[in-house]
């Protein structure tokens, strides 16, 4: 699946696990970029190279094992500079739901499309793999959160200080869902 958006020189691909494991530079150097502009996204700041290095190498793992699927963002020379991921292992009873994580897109790359191209290509892979329900988080009042919402994503609810902002203040986070029709249609209402 390729997304592309001529305006920005964006491309969109999936990465399988050994492509994923040798992106792993790439995709710390996008996360610690997210994280020390503020983003929070489990990690605190600083952030060392290692540990987002491990954590990048533990996504590529998943892939692996088929439990989630790895999206990147390509700039026209071939560099990372965004990703989500779609988790799909999830429990028996829920076979149809797939959990939206680390939407992140570098700060040299924002405000250029990247991040509604991202969120389409993670819809098209959820409908590939036989999900109709899509759920997320994020900081609630963010640009994540607007973004969402211009979507079509549903806004489900905010658990107030439910996480820290990698300088250590508590944030609130809002829960968004998303129903998608198998066939690719607009979801219904």
């Amino acid at each position: 699946m390729t997304h592309a958006l001529c305006a920005t020189d964006i491309t969109i691909r999936r990465l399988g696990a050994n492509e994923a494991a040798a992106s792993a530079e790439a995709l710390a150097d996008v996360l610690i970029d997210c994280v020390q502009g503020g983003a929070s996204v489990s990690f605190m700041w600083p952030l060392p190279h290692a540990k987002a290095m491990d954590f990048w190498r533990g996504v590529a793992d998943g892939v692996a094992r088929k439990e989630r699927v790895l999206l990147v963002a390509e700039d026209s020379g071939g560099a990372i500079v965004g990703t989500v991921q779609l988790i799909t292992a999830m429990p028996d009873n829920q076979p149809h739901r797939a959990d939206v994580a680390k939407m992140l897109v570098h700060r040299r790359a924002r405000r250029r499309g990247v991040a509604q191209l991202l969120m389409a290509a993670v819809d098209d892979a959820a409908r590939d793999a036989g999900k109709t329900i899509l759920v997320l988080d994020t900081v609630t009042g963010g640009d994540a959160e607007r973004l969402y919402l211009r979507a079509g994503w549903q806004r489900v609810g905010t658990v107030p200080d439910y996480a820290l902002m990698p300088d250590g203040a508590l944030c609130a986070t809002t829960f968004f869902c998303r129903r998608l029709d198998p066939a690719g249609h607009a979801p219904a209402p």
